[in-house]
């Protein structure tokens, strides 16, 4: 039932109906049928100007990174043996009987790192942890004590606090709070006493504390997120063909950026973008390219990007519209008129159908007299429908029977002329999908989903009927997994 596009020449495009016969039951031209209007002219042709199909929209530009990454890049300067041990301590102080001894002990030992980085994600939080094992062994220091010994060994989790945080010069900052808690706490067991080895330990671990978040914000920055932005909004620039027959365009051009926040979960951390501005629908040759401007800087930050809009259009030709007169006329049983020619044009904002309508006995194939029929055509997004709505008749014939027949046609066509878009409306749906999820160059790709659609306008072309629908639904721009 839908064509490619056509142009329309009323002149000499028009669809012979001749042994189609309408009723000319003058009994059925009671009240209830549209009221007819005398008039000469037939109504010009006048077509709706083409505008353009454009609605302000969103887009969201995600940069995503895997966890497992940004941890292995974390690691990548942390030496396994996070800490040697290397003291003289003051280890035994105590009476033994009416002795008082106090001995130094040389310790010495180690603490390792036991596990690698994990990273995991939740909110906008990322955790990381590490597991570190640490042993020593203390030894009296001079010859008097050296029969003083003893060891120990002791686990700990260090475990790694931090919330990502855009900048406003676009650079990634992991605000850290880091800690420790031993499993088992390291004493130095002497002559049955406990010594307390952790402030020796210890500041050796926050040294490698600092050093893990020195390297987990360089890893950070390394991400580089305002270059990745920059390149995904020189992408969103590009246009994307919808479809093939008739060719459909789609013209993203963004205007503004705001900050959509970043995210984590168990292996991804990424930061959104919303990219605001137009799309615009073109229909035929591909649009000429749009200059792309530098990234403004980010806006207010959004919780969330919002949603995809653009404008499908469904087309509908006249030929079509022609063929539901032709089976309205069918649709009635022959009597002694029959039409002999069909017109269908625009006429400022309005449908017009044109009647050749002679005798059935007159066998002159130009006979007849034009009757013209005029309606504003009503678009149902629920059924997927478009009717002909009420019809205004205007006729310059005197004779009863025309006049009978027109009526009757006008309440046919009423009843009868709605045009099904569903199948086509669902075809372009499909290919847009198909086409809005697409790899993208430097490592980026486009995902799009539309799944809504609700009347925009309705344009009443030279060429044939336009049904702008405003489809909804997502549209984002990806770097990463």
């Amino acid at each position: 039932m839908f064509h490619p596009l056509r142009t329309y020449q009323p002149e000499y495009d028009i669809a012979n109906r001749s042994g189609m016969g309408i009723a000319w039951l003058s009994a059925l031209a009671l009240a209830g049928l549209p009221s007819i209007t005398f008039a000469a002219d037939k109504p010009a042709l006048s077509p709706d100007a083409a505008t353009p199909l454009v609605t302000t929209s969103r887009i969201s530009a995600t940069v995503e990174f895997g966890l497992p990454a940004l941890a292995a890049a974390i690691e990548r300067d942390i030496p396994k043996r996070l800490a040697t041990i290397d003291e003289r301590v003051n280890c035994v102080h105590r009476r033994v009987l009416i002795f008082r001894i106090n001995a130094n002990c040389d310790v010495w030992g180690f603490v390792d790192r036991t596990s690698p980085v994990s990273l995991y994600g939740r909110g906008d939080r990322v955790f990381g942890s590490v597991s570190i094992y640490g042993a020593a062994e203390g030894q009296g220091a001079n010859r008097f004590t050296a029969r003083i010994r003893g060891d120990t060994e002791a686990r700990a989790t260090i475990e790694v606090e931090a919330r990502p945080a855009l900048r406003r010069d676009g650079s990634l900052q992991l605000n850290i709070s880091d800690s420790f808690h031993w499993s088992e706490h390291p004493y130095l067991h002497v002559l049955g006493r406990e010594f307390d080895l952790a402030p020796y330990v210890e500041p050796n671990i926050r040294t490698q504390l600092g050093r893990i978040r020195s390297r987990a914000l360089a890893a950070a920055r390394a991400l580089d997120l305002h270059g990745k932005a920059e390149a995904a909004w020189r992408h969103a620039f590009e246009p994307v063909k919808l479809a093939e027959d008739p060719p459909v365009w789609l013209q993203l051009t963004p205007q503004s950026a705001a900050f959509a926040g970043v995210r984590a979960n168990a292996k991804i951390l990424w930061g959104s973008l919303e990219l605001a501005g137009s799309a615009e629908t073109v229909i035929g040759q591909q649009p000429p390219a749009v200059t792309v401007t530098a990234l403004p800087p980010l806006g207010t930050e959004v919780a969330e990007p919002g949603t995809f809009d653009v404008i499908l259009p469904v087309r509908v030709s006249y030929d079509t519209l022609k063929d539901k007169v032709g089976q309205a006329i069918a649709a009635l049983p022959a009597q002694d008129t029959s039409v002999r020619e069909v017109q269908v044009y625009p006429s400022s904002g309005k449908l017009v159908i044109g009647l050749r309508i002679a005798k059935s006995s007159d066998t002159d194939s130009s006979a007849g007299q034009w009757t013209y029929l005029s309606a504003t055509p009503k678009v149902d997004t629920s059924a997927k429908t478009v009717n002909l709505g009420e019809i205004d008749l205007t006729t310059s014939s005197d004779d009863s029977q025309i006049r009978s027949a027109v009526r009757q046609l006008a309440t046919q066509l009423k009843n009868v002329a709605n045009i099904d878009y569903g199948i086509s409306y669902q075809n372009l749906l499909i290919a847009a999908n198909e086409r809005l999820t697409r790899p993208l160059k430097d490592g980026f790709r486009m995902e799009g989903r539309l799944d809504s659609a609700s009347l925009e306008k309705l344009q009443l072309l030279r060429d044939g009927i336009t049904i702008a629908l405003r489809a909804s639904g997502s549209l984002k721009i990806f770097y990463g997994l």
